[in-house]
């Protein structure tokens, strides 16, 4: 007895027959790199089979729906490298003595990815908030008057931020 393939992946299948190479093409053209636009391509198909968001039968257009779930990717990837490419940076200016051994680079590296991921579910204004507090180290005050935010929000906004902190820190 054989399993028939679900028509989802059918669909799929088929999106990935007649899109894989223009997809591949158009990342090349955004990236400037081969491999990453690979990567990526891939990437745009395997989200497409475990989303769960709408189903793929449903796109009429598919071209602009594989850009634009390929472009949030990129984005994705993109902020990724310039985290890790800061981090690097900052590793440099390091004196030898206090640089992080190669095992404690990789876990730092994995808790700003997890930090920058949580950043990035948050809700926009919320994320805001907590930038400028955090990372300029503006007061609830300047960040109400910069964001045109009453001081209320501004911390209601700042205990949601920490407690998604303390969530990814347990």
């Amino acid at each position: 007895m054989t399993a028939t393939p679900s028509p989802s992946f059918t669909h799929i299948t088929g999106l990935y027959q007649a899109h894989h190479g223009w997809l591949q093409g158009w990342l090349r053209k955004r990236l400037g790199n081969a491999h990453e636009a690979a990567d990526l391509a891939q990437d745009t198909f395997v989200r497409l089979m475990t989303s769960t968001a709408s189903p793929v039968e449903s796109v009429r257009e598919a071209r602009p729906y594989l850009a634009t779930v390929a472009k949030r990717l990129m984005l994705d990837h993109l902020r990724r490298q310039s985290l890790e490419q800061a981090y690097l940076q900052a590793l440099t200016l390091q004196p030898e003595p206090l640089a992080p051994s190669a095992e404690q680079q990789v876990a730092i590296l994995q808790a700003l990815q997890e930090v920058d991921a949580m950043l990035h579910a948050l809700p926009d204004k919320v994320r805001a908030v907590f930038i400028l507090s955090q990372v300029e180290g503006l007061s609830y005050t300047a960040i109400a008057c910069e964001l045109g935010l009453s001081l209320r929000t501004v911390k209601r906004h700042m205990a949601r931020a920490m407690a998604e902190c303390i969530v990814l820190a347990n």
